[in-house]
């Protein structure tokens, strides 16, 4: 009887630890259901599904590419200066603008044994002429306003004027071997950029070969 007695005691044991042991699970499911209910529903993803709206992407497009233009020297020869007792500073009312039309080209020596700049460093001279920085603005008539992207592409990752792929190629001091290298995201972000600041109306000299600068020299 004894013995009797100590296997049901066991099996009394047994099946409470069972059931403990089932309850404990069925909480920690209950749980994980919930908190996965809680978390599908929460504040930071419904902002997260607003910030992925077409206009929301658009304004962050354009800000990383006003990032990218700022930090990437495009004002260094893209955009007139205005000459201060502290040097050139960046002329605010014509960004990108290029090199200004109505701009004398200086008497330049021997351009074979030095590269130069002009004041506002829109201009340089070199072995291979005199260059003059492009009009990035989105002026129809004289900037990119009817460029497509698929141009822009092909002037930076090919150094191509114009973005044409039968052009002439970019010339000095143009770093266009260094900017071809970023992604493809920025270089959109930086088109995207261009294409929304204030077209300014610039018809920017056609570069002069090398053997032309001696006439220029002579006409100054």
């Amino acid at each position: 009887m004894k013995m009797l007695d100590n296997l049901r005691s066991n099996n009394v044991n047994t099946n409470n630890r069972f059931i403990k042991a089932l309850h404990s699970s069925i909480l920690q499911m209950a749980c994980f259901v919930a908190f996965a209910a809680v978390y599908s529903c929460s504040p930071s993803t419904a902002v997260n599904e607003q910030q992925i709206s077409p206009e929301v992407a658009k304004k962050e497009q354009i800000l990383r590419g006003q990032y990218l233009v700022n930090t990437s020297a495009c004002h260094d020869c893209h955009t007139p200066k205005i000459l201060t007792p502290l040097g050139p500073e960046i002329d605010t009312t014509r960004l990108l603008s290029g090199h200004p039309a109505d701009e004398p080209v200086a008497s330049v020596p021997n351009q074979s044994d030095w590269i130069l700049f002009s004041q506002g460093f829109t201009a340089a001279a070199g072995p291979w002429g005199i260059s003059f920085s492009a009009n990035l603005t989105p002026d129809d008539a004289t900037g990119t306003g009817r460029w497509t992207y698929e141009q822009f592409e092909t002037a930076i990752r090919k150094g191509k004027s114009k973005g044409l792929e039968r052009a002439r190629d970019l010339l000095p001091p143009m770093p266009w071997q260094m900017y071809q290298q970023m992604t493809d995201q920025d270089l959109k972000a930086i088109f995207a950029y261009l294409q929304s600041i204030k077209p300014v109306s610039n018809a920017v000299p056609a570069p002069i070969p090398p053997q032309d600068i001696v006439a220029v020299n002579v006409k100054n």
